[in-house]
C-alpha cells in the first residue's frame, strides 16, 4: 500500500569513504582504457547495467561492491560540498 510518507535512508561514513575510493579506481581504470569515464560512470548507476564499466584491472567487479544508492550520495554530498 503506498502512502506518502517520507521514507529516511542513512549510509555510514565509513561505506561512503569506501565507495570514494572505488569510484575513483573504477573512474582510472576507465580512463586508462580510453573510455569516457563519467559517461560509462553515469551510464552504470542509471541503469544498473554493470557493462558499462570495464572488466579491466577488476573494475566491474569493483564497483558492484557498492550499492548504486551509496554512489549517488556520495556524488551528491561533494558536488553540494556537505558531509
Amino acid at each position: 500500500m503506498a502512502t506518502d510518507e517520507t521514507v529516511s535512508f542513512k549510509v555510514e561514513r565509513e561505506e561512503n569513504a569506501k565507495a570514494k575510493e572505488i569510484l575513483k579506481e573504477v573512474y582510472n581504470n576507465l580512463k586508462e582504457k580510453g573510455y569516457n569515464p563519467i559517461n560509462q560512470i553515469v551510464g552504470y548507476i542509471l541503469s544498473g547495467d554493470p557493462t558499462y564499466i570495464t572488466s579491466h584491472n577488476g573494475a566491474r567487479k569493483l564497483i558492484r561492491e557498492v550499492e548504486r544508492d551509496e554512489l549517488l550520495e556520495k556524488m551528491v554530498k561533494e558536488y553540494i560540498e556537505v558531509d
